[in-house]
């Protein structure tokens, strides 16, 4: 009996350098498949996040190669966090990419959960270049969710001060917004992204009926907007789909391999 390949084998540690010349990690779960899906996390997470491990072990058992990364700032990548960071998480993201088409991969999917929904839609807005896109809990209304976070006054304080500094209940600093960081956010435009998407770019949207982060109001205004436009609300599912994974998985899987190659390809 032929002995079982140890499956943590499979996966690759891979070091990559971004625009500004810092060192992006990820985690390629290799297939021997041409076809890669790109994971991106959410707001201070990482590629070990829950949801980006289990959507990686999800397509590797379908035989599809998968890549979870750290966004600069994040994780083991180098970079300095920053509240904002909408579009150079993209150039993030477009490092990635073109890493990937440099060693003869074809990128199949971008898939992104919170935060990293945002990414993956502004990403099809500018490069037109990937196929298919999933949209895992993104937000519609950046100018929203910022209060719960830095109290009602924050447009105040960071005028008064130029910086809010986010801390633990211990009273620790997670984080500092910078006044630049904030604008980022409120200057980054959903509305204007989604037009820009290509039609032939198939989207998924999925969202938790009871997402106590981002309101599942904001996958609705998605589907509007989106040309090539596919919902799914899974109910009772949580922002991090906490009950749900396997659910989670079962939807974006097959969007994923819909978008496959009729013939599948293999590295030699």
């Amino acid at each position: 009996m032929a002995e079982k390949e140890n499956p943590v084998i499979r996966q690759q540690r891979i070091t990559l350098q971004n625009k500004h010349s810092e060192k992006l990690v990820g985690v390629l779960h290799e297939n021997g498949s041409a076809d890669v899906v790109v994971l991106c996390h959410g707001f201070r997470s990482s590629k070990d996040n829950n949801t980006m491990m289990n959507i990686s072990a999800a397509l590797e058992s379908e035989g599809i190669s998968a890549f979870r990364f750290d966004f600069a700032g994040n994780g083991e990548s180098e970079g300095t966090f920053q509240y904002g960071n909408y579009w150079r998480e993209v150039a993030d993201l477009r490092s990635v990419v073109e890493y990937f088409s440099g060693t003869n991969r074809r990128i199949a999917a971008i898939l992104g959960h919170s935060k990293g929904g945002n990414i993956v839609l502004l990403y099809a807005s500018k490069y037109h270049d990937i196929c298919t896109v999933i949209n895992v809990s993104g937000r519609y209304k950046l100018d929203r969710g910022i209060d719960e976070r830095l109290g009602k006054d924050f447009l105040e304080r960071i005028k008064r001060d130029g910086f809010i500094d986010v801390k633990s209940r211990a009273g620790d600093v997670q984080y500092r917004v910078t006044a630049e960081s904030l604008m980022d956010r409120l200057n980054t435009n959903m509305y204007e992204a989604c037009l820009q998407i290509d039609k032939d770019c198939r989207v998924l949207t999925v969202h938790g009926s009871a997402d106590e982060i981002i309101p599942v109001e904001d996958a609705l205004e998605f589907a509007k907007l989106v040309p090539n436009h596919k919902l799914h609300i899974i109910e009772g599912a949580d922002h991090c789909y906490s009950s749900h994974q396997a659910e989670l998985a079962s939807v974006v899987l097959p969007f994923i391999k819909q978008g496959l190659p009729q013939t599948k390809v293999t590295l030699n």
